[in-house]
């Protein structure tokens, strides 16, 4: 299988057409495999009663970790329906891998591993038989044995890479997720632990990311330092996919506390379910005259939407994808046109001007792609309206030039120390067109338990050229009393998210969920849901239990300012129309057709054409200044305000 593209050209263009954004498309399309390890031992697969949350039902740790199995599954069947997802149980008194391992005279090749479900691309019916050992304890017990026998992580770390070479030798992003409660498998056997050490540098090299998913119990938390640091690899100079290390001590699950667990657990594996993906690698950072240093391109939030539907044909034997060409074809005799005999060309004038696609590489060639440092800024001059798209993470990489972590680091610390932003040129790549950007630097953020929410790094926020600024509307600025401000200032605390701010994580998309749930009820043959579950619908009573007496106050305050203002100002006929609902313009005084309009200046219709405002002048107006230009007067008021427009788009 052919590694991925960072750029994808679009199905049908050519790879010089005329699209000359990035595909955000071509980060996305990386396959994924993923092979859950969960352990079954005496600990994990009795849900204890200790440390029990009032009104949960306990949970196992394998129960758990079977259900975030089977939950990764149904997001990816649908979100991502080329990666492969797998389950292997190790620790079970009965060995299963292929068939020719069955058929293995004595020993098992991999004692005490079972592989639950093989890697590959979860389909309806995969589900459904997981789903179903999730519901049927029975079911789930006649599998779930414990071994009397300690099992080997070399073992199961050499079983895992079997897995992965034989099912996804060639993926670009391949990643065993360990579920545990044991810290210290190993504690008295050096060879063991030494043979581990080895299986998993082994899995490394095979670019296998491993990630950990302890689980504390009661009166014992778990401790990565006796037996995990030595597996789990600190993250490579040049390897941008392997996992970073904690910066502090993350809190594990604690088992037995049902849907907490289960939650808690849940919420662990999607943190990391996604894997990192360069949108672009490797474009030189060039900081001054003769220093450049490597990085890589990230886009680290993205507007997620459903899955592209497709058109199906039912009449054959099987349902089969259809798959749609276009045909270009000559207006006046209807022949086939081949794609060598089409031009590209370009409106001028009322002309169409012709390019050979020579000529159309040499018009948009600006250099190779570079990310070229032009000044430095105060962040201060940044205002909030300066960002024309995503802002794309930028991250230091070694493989062109050494050195260039250290180089990256004291460039972002010193601009985060002194509060400054860099303003640079940046072509993203070949043929693209360049675009200025702010490099914003970015400081770590960690969460409650200190996972690292968004590394450190820098961004690159894409800045309006002139031609991007439109003209602002027509504002009437309208000031408030201070003491209506005051007031109102009470209710906008009283209202505040939770810490003071948005977090992303607590707020799925409901369109997006409704979606899924739909389609996955009607995959797996379900009952459909009744209604959406909507996280971002108001707490109307939690609101009015906080500002309730505030917002009243605030109206009677501002009644009594409303009536301040009359008595000061009078009850004038603006107000009595606005309580009325009577539209100003219904008394507008009629036009004498006779009457002489007053002239127009060609400013006036030049504001009028930019603000789309000539409504507001009469007919005569109109008709005086088109007979000025030569225009054709005959016609409606719409006509004359198309002949207008016309006259405006062709200077």
């Amino acid at each position: 299988m052919v590694e991925y593209e960072t750029f994808r050209i679009k199905e049908g263009e050519e790879e010089d057409g005329e699209e000359e954004e990035i595909d955000e498309t071509g980060y996305k399309s990386i396959k994924d495999a993923v092979l859950f390890a969960i352990d079954v031992s005496q600990s994990t697969t009795v849900a204890s009663t200790s440390g029990k949350v009032k009104g949960e039902t306990p949970e196992s740790t394998v129960s758990a970790a079977l259900k975030c199995a089977l939950s990764l599954m149904q997001q990816r069947i649908i979100s991502n329906p080329n990666d492969m997802i797998g389950i292997l149980l190790f620790g079970t008194a009965e060995s299963k891998l292929y068939s020719e391992d069955e058929n293995h005279k004595g020993k098992p090749a991999y004692p005490h591993c079972y592989l639950l479900t093989d890697l590959g691309v979860p389909t309806a019916a995969d589900v459904r038989r997981l789903k179903s050992m999730v519901e049927d304890e029975d079911e789930a017990d006649k599998i779930l044995v414990t071994s009397d026998e300690p099992v080997s992580m070399a073992n199961v770390l050499f079983c895992a890479s079997r897995v992965f070479t034989t099912k996804a030798p060639n993926f670009s992003s391949r990643r065993l997720f360990i579920v545990t409660d044991n810290d210290d498998p190993h504690a008295n056997d050096k060879a063991l632990r030494a043979s581990s050490t080895v299986r998993a540098k082994d899995l490394y090299d095979l670019g296998v990311i491993i990630e950990l998913f302890p689980i504390s119990t009661s009166g014992h938390a778990f401790d990565r330092g006796k037996f995990y640091d030595d597996i789990i690899y600190s993250i490579f100079p040049n390897d941008p996919e392997a996992p970073a290390p904690p910066s502090i001590a993350q809190q594990s699950p604690s088992s037995g506390e049902g849907i907490s667990l289960l939650k808690s657990l849940l919420s662990s594996i999607n943190s990391k379910a996604v894997a990192r993906r360069a949108l672009f690698s490797n474009v030189p950072f060039e900081i001054g005259p003769g220093l450049k240093i490597s990085v890589k391109g990230y886009i680290l939030f993205k507007r997620q939407e459903p899955a592209r539907s497709c058109y199906v044909w039912l009449n054959g034997e099987k349902a089969q994808i259809v798959k749609g060409i276009t045909t270009q074809m000559a207006d006046d005799n209807a022949h086939v046109v081949e794609k060598g005999d089409i031009k590209k060309a370009y409106k001028f004038g009322g002309e169409q001007i012709a390019f050979l696609p020579e000529e159309i590489k040499s018009l948009r060639y600006f250099g190779d792609p570079v990310i070229r440092i032009i000044g430095f800024k105060p962040m201060s001059m940044l205002p909030v309206w300066a960002n024309m798209k995503n802002a794309t993470f930028i991250y230091p990489s070694e493989e062109d030039f050494v050195g260039s972590t250290r180089v990256f680091s004291a460039l972002q610390q010193k601009l985060l120390k002194d509060e400054k932003m860099a303003v640079a040129w940046f072509i993203a790549r070949k043929n693209a067109a360049p675009v200025i950007t702010a490099v914003i630097p970015g400081a770590e953020k960690l969460g409650e338990h200190g996972e690292q929410v968004i590394p450190p790094g820098m961004w690159l926020i894409p800045l309006p050229f002139a031609d991007d600024i439109r003209q602002n509307p027509e504002t009437i600025l309208a000031q408030a009393p201070d003491s209506l401000v005051d007031m109102m200032r009470t209710v906008v605390q009283q209202l505040q998210l939770p810490k003071g701010q948005y977090d992303p994580q607590r707020y799925p998309n409901p369109a997006l969920q409704w979606h899924y749930r739909i389609l996955q009820a009607m995959a797996l043959e379900e009952d459909l849901p009744e209604q959406v579950e909507d996280k971002t619908s108001p707490k109307y009573k939690q609101i009015e239990k906080r500002t309730g007496e505030y917002i009243l106050e605030w109206f009677k305050e501002l009644e009594g300012q409303y009536q301040a203002w009359q008595k000061e100002n009078g009850s004038g006929l603006a107000l009595k129309r606005a309580a009325t609902g009577e539209s100003s313009l219904a008394k507008r005084p009629k036009v004498n057709p006779n009457t002489t309009a007053p002239p127009l200046s060609d400013y006036d219709m030049r504001m009028a054409f930019e603000k789309d405002t000539f409504g507001r002048f009469t007919v005569a107006m109109l008709k005086v200044w088109m007979e000025g230009k030569g225009l054709d007067t005959n016609g409606r008021k719409a006509d004359l305000i198309d002949k207008v427009a016309q006259y405006f788009e062709k200077k």
